[in-house]
């Protein structure tokens, strides 16, 4: 009968010695005289860190001979199953690849304990001459600084490693050759009407919502019938994941009169269906474009016959952060328009309320839990200086 690779190792006893012993991982662990009560206690620390570790099939204990593919290999195990959230995958994992591939390409064959800081600024450098931004590289800088504390906590490396890659600083503004990127700054109402009207019927109700209401792209993408209560004048969206509900809190979207001449459409259907579909858009185009057509029935071809077997893409049951975003993006090229994204509406409604509100009204309508967040969204109104220069002299 094969051996099975992930059950569990047994507690057994060495003929020759009389002695308890547990084979891990390829080596053999002598626990003290067999049957007795400290030999299996000393068992079932053993076995407990080996189903800590993950069930690893290999000593790699050994801090000198560990190389840093493997500390690379470990740390994707470990991520795949740590950064989801309902089932999936989430952004953290695209961007542990990319700092994963750094660390393999270039020192994927040195021994773990000899990555240091001088390495990291290697790695640093070479993301200066790709062109990536000063921000990204620091982002990615403290993802390897966190690999290797992860590292260290497993006991893969020692702690000496992660510690002198924290004396490696983040890139300043000004102080290096890397790229700046612009800040990200609201989009002006008049740029958002006249994008609306190249914009798809689902795509502009859902940039509509997301202007009145403030809230993130992913919320406007998720959100479902079952999920907004309309008892009151205000409606309240809770949204069924959010980006702070690891830390436990609760989000809650309060929807006005605007908000909800925009979203009242997309309620009639399925209290558990998506209500912003590319599936219905697709059909309302298809529509538009039926009800457009000069050809007569008789000739040609007919509605819904000439379409492919197996198309390579299919719409789609909910509108992702992306697809989103390029949607507007394509009507901007349309109109010849600078383009801007989602987060930006984000911004714009987050300046409105500062403005009208106050800060702490625009922190509680972001969702943020400290006003420093909320001050990166909205702008502050130099309207306000304007005033008090004109009054004070």
């Amino acid at each position: 009968m094969p051996r099975l690779k992930n059950s569990t190792p047994r507690y057994c006893k060495h003929k020759a010695s009389g002695q308890a012993v547990v084979t891990i991982a390829g080596r053999d662990h002598y626990l003290g005289p067999h049957g007795t009560k400290a030999s299996k206690v000393e068992y079932d620390r053993l076995i407990g860190e080996w189903l800590a570790s993950g069930r690893p099939t290999r000593q790699t204990s050994s801090h000198g001979d560990i190389t840093v593919t493997e500390v690379c290999r470990a740390y994707w195990r470990f991520a795949k199953g740590f950064y989801t959230k309902n089932g999936a995958a989430t952004g953290a994992i695209y961007h542990i690849k990319v700092v994963l591939r750094y660390l393999r390409k270039g020192y994927g064959h040195l021994p773990a304990e000899e990555f240091g800081p001088l390495a990291l600024k290697a790695i640093r450098n070479t993301m200066i001459e790709v062109g990536n931004s000063r921000t990204y590289i620091n982002d990615n800088i403290a993802w390897i600084r966190r690999i290797f504390r992860w590292a260290a906590s497993e006991e893969l490396v020692s702690v000496t490693v992660h510690q002198s890659l924290m004396t490696v600083t983040g890139l300043r503004k000004g102080k290096s050759e890397a790229r700046e990127t612009d800040p990200v700054l609201p989009v002006a109402d008049d740029v958002v009407e006249q994008t609306l009207t190249k914009l798809p019927g689902v795509v502009a109700a859902m940039v509509r919502f997301q202007r009145l209401t403030g809230c993130r792209p992913g919320e406007v993408c998720m959100l479902r019938p079952c999920d907004v209560e309309t008892s009151g004048d205000v409606w309240a969206y809770r949204p069924e994941s959010h980006k702070m509900e690891h830390h436990g809190r609760q989000r809650v979207i309060f929807i006005g009169p605007k908000a909800q001449e925009a979203l009242r459409p997309y309620l009639l259907r399925d209290k558990a269906a998506y209500c912003f579909s590319p599936m219905d858009s697709e059909r309302k185009r298809r529509d538009q474009q039926h009800e457009a057509r000069a050809t007569p029935l008789s000739c040609g071809n007919r509605p819904g016959s000439n379409r492919k077997r197996k198309p390579r893409r299919t719409a789609g049951t909910k509108y992702t952060v992306d697809s989103y975003r390029r949607a507007i993006h394509r009507s901007c090229k349309r109109l010849g328009i600078r383009c801007w994204s989602p987060n930006q509406l984000r911004h714009a409604a987050a300046t409105e309320i500062r403005r009208e509100f106050g800060l702490e009204a625009a922190q509680v309508t972001l969702g943020h839990a400290s006003a420093d967040v909320t001050q990166v969204y909205a702008e502050r109104d130099l309207r306000q200086a304007e005033a008090v220069a004109l009054q004070v002299g």
